[in-house]
C-alpha cells in the first residue's frame, strides 16, 4: 500500500515536471545571429548564478549540518580576515568582467546599423503598425485580423479561439532573408515598443523621435512579436507578424505589390464617377466602421467620452457639416485620440464610413456620400497612397502659409476673452490627455491643477506648450497645430482654471516673442 502511495506521489510529481519540459520557459533562442549572442549570455549568466548558488547555500547547509552546536563545536572569534575580504572582492570582479566583455561586443554589435540592404520605416499608430519600404515606393498598414467576435464574447457564446488568437495581422510586414534590414522606429501618437523575440529587437516608438534596429534573418518563415508598452485600451491588440522570405520571393513580391497599388489606384479613379445605393454605401461603411472605429466609438456609436466621444444622436454627426465630418475622417483632429485615416482608407471606405455614421444608431439624416465628394470636399487624392517626398511636403505647407490669414499679434484681448477661448481649444485639443477636469492621467499625463508648471514661470509653460517636452515625449509640440493665438489662450486658461487663479494673462505677442529665441 505505502510503495503504492510513494507511486501516484512520484507520479503526481513528475506530470507537471514534464509538462513543464514540454513548454518553452527559458528566453527565445531566435533566428538570427545577434539573438543566439544574446542567448548565449543569457545562460552565461544562468550558469555562473546558478554555480555560484550551489556553491554558496552548499556550504551554508554543509556548515548548519556538520558544524553545529549540538555537535560540540564553537563558533570562531575572530573579527575579520584580509583574506576572505580579499577573495569574496576580486573573485566577483573576474566574473564580471567575464561576463561584461562578450555583453559588450554583442550590444556594440545590436547598434551597429551601418551597410543595410533595405530600410523600412516602423510607425506605431493606435492601434496599428504602419510600415514604408525606403527606395521601394511601398507602404501599408498592418492590423489585427482576428475576428472581434473573439475577444468580445459580447453575444455570451464563446467563439473559437483560432490557431495565432491576436498574433495575425491582415498584412505581414515582408523582408529578404540573409539581408542587412534596417528598422527606423517611430510614432505618430504615443509611446509603443516594436518587439520581434525571434530577431532579439525590442525597440521603443517615441513620437518625434527615431530609434534604429536591425536584423539579418537566416531562415525563410514567419515570426511573430507584440507592441511592448502600454500604449491605451488597444495595446493588446497590436500584433508583429514578419515574414522572411528567400531573395528570389521577396523580389516576387515586390512586383506583386507594385501591382497592387496599380490595381488599387485604377480602382479608386473607378469609384470617382461611381454612384453607389444608400443600401451598398451603408454595407461598406458597416464593415469599414467595425473594422477601424468600433475599437473607440463602440459598436453601437455610444463611445467613450470624454476621449472617445459618441457618434449617436451626437451634433456632429446629425447636424453637423459634411465637409467636416469628412475632414476629421481623413486628417484626424491633432492633439485627440482621432487621428487621420486619409492614407489607410480609400475614397470610397471614407465615403461609406461617413454615410453610414449619419444614418446608423437611428442618425438618419439621410445624407449619402460618395467617393468624389470626399475627393472634392478634403482635396484628397488616395489612389496612390503614397507619402510625400520632402519637397512636396515643403512646398505643401508654403501652400498653406501663404493662403492662412495672418494673424493680429498685436491685438490684446481681456482675461475672460482668454480663458473662453483656451477652454475650448483645452477640450479639443489638450482634454484627451490632462481630462476635462485638469486631474491628468499620471504620470503619462501628468495633472495640471496646482502643478509646478502651471503655477511656476510663465515662460517655461510657454515653451512646454509651443515646443513639446524633451523629458516627456507624451506632451507634443502644439506650435505646428495650434495659432499663436490659441496658444495664448490655453495657458491663460490653464492658469486659471480649477482653482489655480494665477491671474496671468498671456497674449499671442508673448508667444511671438517666446517663439523667436
Amino acid at each position: 500500500m505505502k510503495r503504492r502511495n510513494l507511486g501516484w506521489l512520484l507520479l503526481g510529481v513528475l506530470t507537471p515536471s514534464m509538462a513543464w519540459a514540454e513548454k518553452k520557459l527559458n528566453l527565445t533562442e531566435g533566428v538570427t545571429d545577434i539573438s543566439k549572442e544574446v542567448y548565449d549570455l543569457h545562460m552565461l549568466a544562468l550558469y555562473i548564478c546558478t554555480v555560484i548558488g550551489v556553491i554558496v547555500f552548499g556550504l551554508m547547509i554543509w556548515s548548519m549540518i556538520f558544524h553545529r552546536k549540538s555537535k560540540g563545536f564553537k563558533p570562531a572569534t575572530f573579527h575579520e580576515s584580509t583574506k576572505v575580504e580579499v577573495l569574496w572582492t576580486v573573485i566577483p570582479i573576474i566574473i564580471l568582467i567575464a561576463m561584461a566583455v562578450p555583453a559588450t561586443k554583442t550590444l556594440i554589435s545590436m547598434e551597429n546599423n551601418d551597410d543595410s540592404d533595405l530600410t523600412i520605416q516602423v510607425t506605431g499608430s493606435q492601434w496599428k503598425w504602419h510600415y514604408k519600404y525606403f527606395d521601394q515606393d511601398i507602404e501599408f498598414y498592418s492590423i489585427l485580423s482576428t475576428p472581434r467576435a473573439q475577444y468580445e464574447n459580447q453575444s455570451g457564446e464563446v467563439e473559437a479561439k483560432g490557431e495565432h488568437y491576436l498574433l495575425e495581422v491582415d498584412k505581414h510586414l515582408v523582408i529578404p532573408i540573409n539581408k542587412k534590414v534596417r528598422f527606423l522606429v517611430t510614432s505618430d501618437d504615443v509611446i509603443h515598443a516594436w518587439w520581434v523575440p525571434d530577431f532579439a529587437v525590442k525597440q521603443d516608438a517615441n513620437p518625434g523621435f527615431i530609434n534604429e534596429a536591425w536584423a539579418i534573418v537566416n531562415e525563410p518563415g514567419i515570426y511573430r512579436g507584440q507592441c511592448a508598452e502600454l500604449c491605451g485600451k488597444d495595446h493588446g491588440f497590436m500584433p508583429i507578424v514578419v515574414e522572411a522570405k528567400s531573395e528570389e520571393d521577396f523580389a516576387v513580391w515586390l512586383e506583386e505589390q507594385h501591382q497592387l497599388k496599380a490595381d488599387a489606384k485604377a480602382a479608386e479613379a473607378a469609384s470617382l464617377n461611381a454612384s453607389l445605393s444608400k443600401d451598398e454605401l451603408m454595407q461598406i461603411g458597416e464593415q469599414t466602421y467595425i473594422a477601424h472605429c468600433a475599437a473607440c466609438h463602440q459598436p453601437t456609436g455610444m463611445g467613450l467620452p470624454p476621449a472617445f466621444p459618441a457618434l449617436k444622436g451626437s451634433e456632429f454627426t446629425t447636424s453637423g457639416s459634411i465637409e467636416d465630418h469628412i475632414d476629421i475622417v481623413v486628417h484626424g483632429r491633432s492633439g485627440t485620440g482621432m487621428q487621420g485615416y486619409g492614407k489607410l482608407l480609400s475614397l470610397k471606405e471614407i465615403a461609406a464610413v461617413v454615410t453610414y455614421e449619419r444614418n446608423a444608431w437611428g442618425n438618419d439624416t439621410g445624407d449619402l456620400i460618395q467617393a468624389a465628394d470626399v475627393k472634392a470636399l478634403s482635396g484628397s487624392d488616395n489612389s496612390a497612397k503614397v507619402t510625400d517626398t520632402v519637397e512636396e511636403v515643403a512646398n505643401d505647407l508654403e501652400a498653406l502659409a501663404a493662403d492662412k490669414p495672418s494673424e493680429d499679434l498685436t491685438k490684446e484681448y481681456t482675461l475672460n476673452e482668454l480663458v473662453a477661448m483656451g477652454e475650448r481649444v483645452y477640450n479639443t485639443s489638450c482634454a484627451a490627455c490632462h481630462q476635462p477636469t485638469g486631474a491628468g492621467l499620471p504620470p503619462a499625463f501628468p495633472s495640471l491643477i496646482g502643478s509646478p508648471i502651471i503655477m511656476g514661470d510663465v515662460s517655461a509653460h510657454i515653451d512646454m506648450v509651443y515646443n513639446g517636452s524633451k523629458k516627456n515625449p507624451a506632451m507634443a509640440a502644439f506650435k505646428g497645430s495650434l495659432s499663436k493665438t490659441d496658444i495664448a489662450a490655453v495657458i491663460t486658461f490653464e492658469r486659471n482654471a480649477w482653482g489655480n487663479n494665477t491671474g496671468d494673462v498671456v497674449q499671442p505677442a508673448d508667444i511671438d516673442a517666446a517663439s523667436a529665441k
